[in-house]
């Protein structure tokens, strides 16, 4: 199958008032930490601070019903649209470096692809590094696995998705159930993912003066807190990009074309095709890391798309 590739441009209407306080907030979230480690606990409940205000200014409102409960003492809820579609689920893994987010960021793109697609989604608030570095993360979501398979969804009712390190996790999913010779979800979406943990695709120079959320030296960080300053990036574990990547469900890629994680989205779509897989990549003309979390016409745009890749899926 042929990647299908899509640039979308589209402008924006927008209140300059309030998204340049949502933008001043989402980037206090990516500068809270800039060297390899994380120098202090402050700096640490900082950044989660600062991304749980964050949820709040952006966290869409519609016909939602919220149903928080716990699987081994994990948080984790349910958002149903109403009317919802009882056959499918969407799991979505939420990003921020694998070292902050919980439900209420988790809830912001959550509510938006239960609106769009009128199917119920499950989150849930994995643990944290530096406090809980690989495999915490894995084990968790693995976790929320067992439990939608324990509760009569079959792995193809399961739309499995994530946002930059989400994406990460939903990749690392995957590939652990292949592992284990388990059935694997029907479909991914997929938000600037995180694919590459060596940090060296020629995006990180090309938009390193042009991406307005993410550096270098974040992701570094971040990368240290989760797998060890010391590790070896280039393990499948860590870098799904590089890993056997044949069998992947039919993968919807998004992001924005100024990100310095371009090239892992852009790598991932070719990967996925040399692999016999089919990938849809869609890059948005000025669009930034996740994008689709903002109240902007590109980022409901994106929100369409998404709807219409899984109708295509589930055709």
């Amino acid at each position: 199958m042929n990647i299908k590739t899509k640039i979308s441009h589209l402008g924006e209407k927008k209140d300059p008032e309030a998204m340049d306080l949502i933008m001043r907030t989402i980037k206090k979230v990516h500068s809270a930490t800039t060297s390899e480690t994380f120098e202090s606990i402050e700096a640490l409940n900082k950044q989660r601070s600062e991304i749980e205000r964050f949820s709040k200014l952006v966290a869409p409102t519609g016909q939602l019903s919220v149903t928080e409960f716990e699987i081994d003492g994990m948080p984790c809820e349910f958002v149903t649209p109403s009317p919802h579609r009882s056959d499918k689920i969407i799991m979505y893994c939420h990003g921020g470096g694998y070292t902050c987010g919980g439900l209420g960021y988790a809830r912001i793109l959550a509510a938006k692809m239960a609106l769009q697609t009128g199917i119920k989604v499950v989150s849930f608030e994995y643990r944290l590094a530096p406090e809980h570095p690989y495999p915490a993360a894995i084990e968790d979501g693995m976790k929320v696995w067992d439990y939608l398979m324990h509760k009569g969804y079959g792995a193809r009712d399961v739309i499995l998705s994530g946002d930059s390190a989400g994406g990460n996790l939903a990749l690392e999913l995957c590939l652990k159930l292949r592992e284990q010779n388990r059935y694997i979800p029907g479909a991914l979406v997929l938000y600037s993912p995180w694919t590459d943990m060596r940090a060296i695709l020629p995006s990180y120079k090309t938009y390193e003066d042009k991406d307005p959320m993410l550096t270098y030296n974040y992701v570094a960080s971040v990368r240290a807190a989760y797998a060890g300053k010391d590790a070896d990036y280039s393990l499948p574990q860590y870098s799904p990009l590089l890993a056997d990547l044949s069998m992947i469900p039919p993968t919807l890629i998004q992001v924005g074309s100024n990100e310095i994680l371009r090239s892992d989205s852009e790598q991932l779509a070719k990967n996925i095709l040399k692999a016999g897989s089919y990938a849809k990549l869609e890059v948005y003309q000025g669009g930034f890391h996740v994008f689709q979390q903002l109240p902007l016409s590109k980022a409901a745009h994106a929100m369409e798309n998404m709807g219409d890749f899984i109708d295509f899926v589930f055709r």
